[in-house]
Formats: C-alpha cells, sequence, structure tokens
C-alpha cells in the first residue's frame, strides 16, 4: 500500500513538473507560421507589431513599392490635376492600365488604375508628375520611409520593378507605411474600391478596373490594400480588415499561399489581440485636476492588461506647450516599454470637445469569436476563389 501511495505521488508531481512551464504561458497566444519568407501582422491604430517573421529583413517587394507612391502623390500632389502620359510612362513594361501616349487624367483617377490594376503606366506618370521626375519623386519616397521611421528600406522606383539593385524593404517597414496611409481617408477609400470606372477620353466607353486583390471578397471586413508579383519577388500581399472597430494588416513576401496566410494572420489577430480602450478622451485622471486629452486603445493579449502600468509627468509652467493648454500627460507603459503618451489638459480646456468626463479605467471589449458558419464560410469562398483565380501572369509588375 505504502508503495502504491509513493508511486502516486511520484507521478503527481512529475506531471505538476511537466505542466507548469505551461501554466505559466497559457494565456499567452499560441504560436501561428505561414508560407511567407517574410511576414509581418499590425494593429493600424496603435502601430503594434502582433507578428513577425524576419521583420527587419530587406527583401524584394514588387507592386507594394506602389503603396508608398500612392501616399505621396495623395499628400503633395493635386487630385484634380490633369496627369499627362510621357513616352517613358507609355512603353513603361510590366502590368498596365493601357493609357496612350499624351493621354491626360485626373490624379485622383490614376491613383485608382495604379493600386487596383498595378499600373506600371500609372506609377510612372504619377511620378514625374508629383516629382517633376521619376529621379525627383524617388528621392520624396525615401524622405518620406526616412520620417517614418522604416529604416530597413531603400526605394529606387515607383513602380517595384526589379530595375537594378537596392529596391527593398521589410515586412516590418511595409507594415508602418501600411498602417500610415490606411490613416488617410483619400487612400483607405481606394485601396477598399472592388470596382472602378473611370472616364476614357479616347474610347465611347469608360475604363473599368477590377480590384486584383481577391481579399476583398475572400475576408469578412476586408477593406485593402495591394498586390505584386515579379519574378524574383514572387507573389507579395499587403492586406487590411476591420472588425469591431479595430484595423489590422497584413504583409507578406515571397508567400506562394498569401490569400490562406492573410486570412490565418487576420484572424488571429483579431482573435488573440483586441483592441482595448485603456482611456477616453475627456476621462478624469485620479490624483490630478486634469483630464486625458485624447483617447487611447491598443490591441492586448489576455493578460497583458495586469502588465500595464502609468505614471503622470507635469509640464514646465515656463513652456510653449504649458502655454498652449497642455497641464502635463499620463504615459502608459507595457512590460516597462512606453507605449503612449496621452497629454493632459484642464477640464474646461476649449481643446476638449463636449464628452462626459469619468475617472478613467481599463475597459476590456469582447475577442471576435469565430463561428462554425463563418469558418466554413471563409473556407468555401477561398476555393471558389482560387477555382476561378486569374492567372499568374496579371500578377506581372
Amino acid at each position: 500500500m505504502k508503495k502504491r501511495v509513493g508511486f502516486i505521488i511520484l507521478c503527481s508531481a512529475l506531471i505538476s513538473l511537466l505542466l507548469a512551464p505551461w501554466a505559466q504561458v497559457e494565456a499567452a497566444p499560441p504560436g501561428i507560421r505561414t508560407n511567407a519568407v517574410g511576414a509581418s501582422l499590425i494593429d493600424v491604430e496603435s502601430g503594434r507589431i502582433l507578428y513577425s517573421e524576419k521583420g527587419d529583413t530587406p527583401m524584394r517587394i514588387a507592386s507594394l513599392t506602389k503603396i508608398m507612391t500612392a501616399i505621396i502623390a495623395i499628400e503633395q500632389g493635386k487630385l484634380n490635376d490633369k496627369v499627362k502620359v510621357s513616352k517613358t510612362a507609355f512603353g513603361k513594361e510590366g502590368s498596365s492600365i493601357y493609357l496612350k501616349l499624351g493621354e491626360e487624367m485626373r490624379l485622383h483617377d490614376m491613383l485608382y488604375g495604379l493600386m487596383l490594376r498595378s499600373g506600371n503606366d500609372a506609377a510612372t506618370a504619377i511620378a514625374e508628375n508629383v516629382g517633376g521626375s521619376v529621379e525627383g519623386f524617388v528621392y520624396l519616397m525615401n524622405e518620406k520611409a526616412r520620417s517614418l521611421g522604416m529604416d530597413h528600406s531603400h526605394f529606387t522606383n515607383p513602380s517595384g520593378l526589379d530595375e537594378g539593385e537596392g529596391h527593398r524593404s521589410s515586412p516590418n517597414d511595409m507594415a508602418k507605411l501600411t498602417a500610415y496611409a490606411l490613416k488617410n481617408p483619400v487612400f483607405k477609400e481606394i485601396v477598399s474600391t472592388k470596382l472602378k470606372k473611370v472616364p476614357n477620353p479616347n474610347e465611347a466607353w469608360d475604363y473599368s478596373w477590377l480590384n486584383k486583390n481577391k481579399m476583398l471578397s475572400l475576408f469578412e471586413g476586408a477593406d485593402g490594400v495591394k498586390t505584386g508579383y515579379t519574378k524574383l519577388a514572387k507573389r507579395c500581399l499587403v492586406s487590411s480588415a476591420t472588425r469591431n472597430g479595430q484595423q489590422l494588416a497584413v504583409v507578406t513576401l515571397n508567400d506562394g499561399d498569401d490569400w490562406a496566410d492573410h486570412a490565418r494572420l487576420l484572424q488571429y489577430g483579431f482573435t488573440y489581440y483586441p483592441l482595448q480602450t485603456i482611456v477616453n478622451k475627456g476621462d478624469a485622471v485620479e490624483g490630478t485636476p486634469w483630464v486625458a486629452g485624447r483617447t487611447f486603445s491598443y490591441p492586448l493579449a489576455e493578460g497583458e492588461a495586469a502588465q500595464l502600468t502609468h505614471q503622470v509627468k507635469l509640464v514646465d509652467p515656463s513652456s510653449t506647450a504649458y502655454r498652449l493648454a497642455e497641464r502635463g500627460s499620463i504615459q502608459f507603459s507595457l512590460q516597462q516599454q512606453l507605449i503612449q503618451s496621452v497629454p493632459l489638459y484642464d477640464k474646461a480646456s476649449p481643446l476638449l470637445q463636449a464628452q462626459s468626463q469619468s475617472t478613467f479605467s481599463f475597459q476590456e471589449s469582447k475577442p471576435y469569436q469565430e463561428t462554425l458558419l463563418t469558418h466554413y464560410s471563409l473556407i468555401c469562398r477561398m476555393l471558389i476563389q482560387e477555382l476561378f483565380s486569374i492567372s499568374r501572369s496579371e500578377w506581372a509588375d
């Protein structure tokens, strides 16, 4: 009897030792893999990278380049200006929207051809119009990359064609760029469009451009962004989707099964990293006479809320910031890493719009729950899309 009890105790101890490591990490999201050489998953609002594979490795990005081309054109060009198609743009190799030599088109319309059909002729014409020349536009691209902290990127052309060497970006850099661009309403509208008709001065019918991005039909809530392919870069894709007020974006480089990988990564992000409100604009900050100057939300995995800390820092009364009504800031950290600084204002500050003011508290949102029906619906849509998929040549830049 004593031997049997001893044996049971020994087995129990061994089981406890084996299960102990799992008990410590049971709240952490499970691992996930893709078929991509490089990948990144980002929460658009906060900029938090939720998953990364070779995230900082510079790679060929094909037509994902046009995300940079589009946002620069939107920010620095005049959308109603007419863009004239030069000989250089007219003769550009690869995918095209078949612009005629000397044809003129509104910049806004041409951006749809750039992003929906990946027109290299449109990319060159836009670059010449906005940058004065392709070289001038490339300079703007690299300056923008530098300002966004894209430390592993270098652009040499506006289209993403494999012209020469050195045209590279990393998965995390492209995720940063995409999150930035998606906050621009013009960009967001363009990349979420499935079909666009544009006046055609050469024919009796309009241009009709169907978006190459099949994720817009494959994944519930999908709203962007860009496909890409060259013989050297292979299949590249950036997609985005919004659910329950949270927008995520995925980047994959050199991925032969990108549609499925993007669906899995987006689902993974929504399930395990739901966006959660930390403080609302106008909320009173305990221990101070001030209120939060803006709402702050952040994607948190299960158990991470308990690791959030915050501290209040005061603004020097003699500083410019104080004269502009800022009284201090509340700084939030996760695992001792600063993730956000929210300004503090007086309750009566004109910088605050009328909102209820209550002591701030952490508000957990419910994670997206995938049902059996939505799971099988996604699989069916993917199978149907693949049966009628476009030929690989349509991906070529």
